[in-house]
C-alpha cells in the first residue's frame, strides 16, 4: 500500500490489517514506514515495510524488488501516495503541474503494472486508488493538483475494462476533508485565530468536526470523515463482498453537495 507512512494512508493500512491481510507499508523512508509497521504489529496484526519514493520510477522499483524479495504475491493494491501544493493559477509553472502528475498520477500507475499482471494471473485482485472529490469540483486554488486528480476516474474505468473477466475489480474512493492529525492541528490553528469555541483547550474534538465542516464542506452529517470510516470503506472494497462493484468513483463525504471554494 503506497503512502501508507501517515494520515489517510495509515488509517487503511490499519483497517486492512484488522481484516486480517498482511499489510505491506510503503513510505519514503525506513523511519517512515516503521511507525505504521510498528502500530499494526503492536495490535496484534501483520505488517511489513517496503520503503521507496514511488513518485519516481527508481522508487517504485525499489518497492517491487522489496517485494520479490520477500516472496510475496500482492492480491491488493491500494495507491493512496499523493500530495497537494498550494499553489495558484499565478504561479504554477511547467515543472509543478509535471510534479503533481509524477506525484497523483504515475505513482499509481507504476504500481499497477508491476503488480497488476500478478493480480491477473493468479485470478482475484483488487486495485483501489484514492482521490479527492475535487477530481468532479475542483477549487479555483491547487489547479495542477486537482487536474493531477481528475485522471484517476478515468484510469479506473480504463483499467476496469482492460481487466474485464480476470477476476480483479478497479474502484476510486473519493473523500472529502478527513480528520488526519494534520488537518485537526490545521483545524485548531485557525480556530484560534478566528476565536472559534470548539477550538479552545478542552474543547470536544467532534465539536471541532463540525466546525471544520460548517466552514469548509457543509454536509447532511453535518461534520467531516474520519481516518477509520475512510479506512472501512476501502476495506469493504477489497473483501469479497465487493466483488461485483467495479469500475466506480465512489465518494465519501458526508453527501456534500455545494461547497463554497
Amino acid at each position: 500500500m503506497s503512502g501508507a507512512h501517515r494520515g489517510t494512508g495509515a488509517g487503511i493500512a490499519r483497517a486492512l490489517a484488522r481484516e486480517g491481510a498482511h499489510v505491506v507499508v510503503n513510505g519514503p523512508t525506513a523511519d517512515a514506514a516503521a511507525e505504521t509497521v510498528r502500530a499494526i504489529t503492536d495490535a496484534g496484526h501483520l505488517a511489513s515495510a517496503a520503503v521507496g519514493d514511488v513518485a519516481t520510477q527508481e522508487g517504485a522499483n525499489a518497492v517491487v524488488a522489496r517485494l520479490v524479495e520477500a516472496r510475496r504475491d500482492v492480491d491488493i493494491l491500494v495507491a493512496n501516495y499523493g500530495t497537494a501544493e498550494r499553489k495558484v493559477w499565478a504561479d504554477a509553472d511547467d515543472a509543478a503541474w509535471l510534479a503533481m502528475y509524477e506525484k497523483n498520477v504515475l505513482s499509481a500507475v507504476r504500481l499497477i503494472r508491476a503488480l497488476v499482471p500478478g493480480m491477473k494471473a493468479r485470478g482475484f485482485g483488487r486495485v483501489i486508488l484514492v482521490g479527492t472529490i475535487g477530481t468532479t469540483r475542483p477549487a479555483a486554488r491547487m489547479p495542477h493538483y486537482y487536474a493531477a486528480k481528475a485522471a484517476l476516474p478515468a484510469i479506473t474505468v480504463s483499467l476496469a475494462k482492460e481487466l474485464s473477466g480476470s477476476g480483479v475489480t478497479v474502484n476510486l474512493v473519493s473523500p472529502g476533508l478527513i480528520a488526519t492529525a494534520e488537518v485537526l492541528d490545521m483545524a485548531r490553528k485557525r480556530g484560534t485565530r478566528e476565536n472559534w469555541p470548539e477550538a479552545a483547550a478542552g474543547a470536544d474534538p467532534a465539536a471541532l468536526l463540525r466546525r471544520v465542516a460548517a466552514a469548509d464542506m457543509p454536509n447532511p452529517v453535518g461534520r467531516i470523515a474520519t481516518v477509520e470510516e475512510v479506512g472501512d470503506l476501502v476495506a469493504f472494497l477489497c473483501s469479497s463482498r465487493a466483488g461485483f462493484i467495479n469500475g466506480q468513483n465512489i465518494r465519501i463525504d458526508g453527501g456534500a453537495v455545494d461547497v463554497t471554494v
